[in-house]
């Protein structure tokens, strides 16, 4: 047979490794995988070059879009214009910052139908578990969202507020009565409000103010009610490495518990972060330079599952309000269209692989979601590939980026690695669709 497309790769991410491979593409998936020379007649034949490899496309599960309602922080178009340009062809949502948050059937249809028209990647979205709507979460569920982000401590936002322990523990009652996933910021409200003063221009006194304790405890809380109700967690954007033995123990007894990391833990140390340079804060913070390693140690072990941008950009004057006072400046770092690199660069220094960087981004975030067809070149697999070429430098210039505000605390790092092409249902040009929870 004549397929519809053949890309071959004298280098190619597959579930085995990293070897050479053709992929034979019909209908937007992949229908067979073969040797690097086999007879796979097509109407369209494209060979990599040399210095190009062929992965899977990136899965992020944690992206703050923020529209509607903020979309001058950002948007459908120019998010998912980030995320193809970065290599990622999947991601999932977060339920704030827009307004309406996703805490209702309705407000998830209100996003959707923005999302629709605007969407140049593959987009899911998560629902949130806030006080107002406890006890109707399954209407949620049952509306396709992929499960449900909770904050322990305020969120920034009035409108969607955090859960105290009480609340946490009635939210993972009746999330684990379906079968549904928590997602957790994990700060402990209490830990911050005693750490809260005198923060100013500094960075070292901003990390104080939100030192690791605040995660070791709320993270405890959520291992004890994983324990209790037998519910799915999973922790966010974890920074803090004396979190890992928490989480190792959890899992090691056995608990349905998984955690994440975030590129810009894995790329920045305090030790290197000026004073008034607000570009780089996020909540948890960016800590030491032996934590960063430590989360390193902790994602190749699997104590941290995958990584996740946690794309969270805001406008300029938020960004940078304040004259560099960390207590007045958003936190949220803008990071989807260098995640891909960023996390390659750092690994490749410590000498894992690419094959490992794309499970961490792509095959094992998309088996956490459930998203059986996504993050594997094999046969059966939605046919959403990347061409990086892993060895081209290259520095990153904020205004050259896809996202709507340039604004990132990436801005002058120099990283290795390039998204050349991307594929999406084996298409360069096809545009997103969006998904129900499978």
């Amino acid at each position: 047979m004549t397929h519809d497309l053949v890309i071959r790769a004298a280098r190619a991410i597959l579930p085995t490794g990293e070897e050479p491979a053709s992929v034979a593409i019909d209908g937007g998936r992949i229908v067979a995988v073969g040797a690097l020379d086999a007879a796979m007649p097509a109407d369209v034949e494209i060979a990599l070059g040399p210095d190009e490899v062929l992965m899977p496309g990136g899965v992020d599960t944690h992206v703050h879009v923020n529209e509607p309602g903020r979309t001058e922080w950002e948007g459908f178009d120019s998010a998912t214009r980030a995320a193809r340009a970065g290599g990622v062809t999947t991601l999932i949502d977060m339920p704030l910052n827009s307004i309406p948050p996703t805490v209702s059937p309705e407000a998830l249809a209100v996003k959707r139908a923005v999302a629709a028209e605007k969407s140049h990647v593959t987009v899911g979205f998560w629902g949130g578990a806030v006080p107002e709507n406890l006890g109707s979460l399954r209407e949620l569920w049952d509306a396709g969202v992929f499960g449900f982000k909770c904050f322990l401590a305020p969120s920034g936002v009035d409108e969607f507020g955090h859960l105290d322990r009480a609340q946490l523990r009635a939210a993972m009652e009746e999330i684990a009565g379906f079968g549904g996933l928590l997602i957790v910021h994990a700060e402990d409200p209490e830990v911050l409000a005693a750490h809260e003063d005198g923060v100013g221009r500094g960075y070292g006194s901003f990390v104080a103010s939100r030192p690791e304790e605040a995660e070791t405890s709320a993270i405890a809380a959520v291992i004890d009610g994983v324990r209790a109700t037998g519910v799915r967690a999973h922790i966010l954007h974890l920074s803090a490495a004396s979190a890992l033995p928490l989480v190792a123990a959890a899992k090691a007894e056995g608990l349905p518990l998984t955690a994440e990391t975030c590129p810009h833990y894995l790329t920045f140390d305090a030790e290197h972060i000026d004073d008034g340079a607000t570009q780089f804060k996020c909540c948890p913070p960016i800590r030491s330079e032996a934590n960063r390693d430590a989360l390193w140690d902790a994602l190749a072990d699997g104590i941290i599952d995958f990584v996740a941008s946690d794309h969270s950009p805001a406008t300029a004057d938020l960004k940078l309000a304040g004259a560099g006072d960390f207590s007045v400046a958003w936190g949220g770092i803008a990071g989807l269209q260098v995640a891909l690199p960023a996390v390659w660069t750092g690994a490749r220094l410590r000498g894992y692989p690419l094959a490992a960087v794309s499970a961490w981004t792509s095959a094992i975030p998309a088996a956490w979601a459930g998203l059986a067809t996504k993050g594997a070149i094999e046969a059966g697999r939605d046919a959403d590939l990347v061409s990086f070429a892993p060895e081209e430098p290259w520095e990153v210039h904020a205004a050259a980026l896809e996202h709507r505000n340039k604004v990132t605390a990436f801005d002058g790092r120099a990283l290795a690695g390039r998204v050349r092409r991307v594929w999406i249902a084996g298409s360069e040009t096809a545009e997103g669709v969006l998904l129900d929870r499978p």
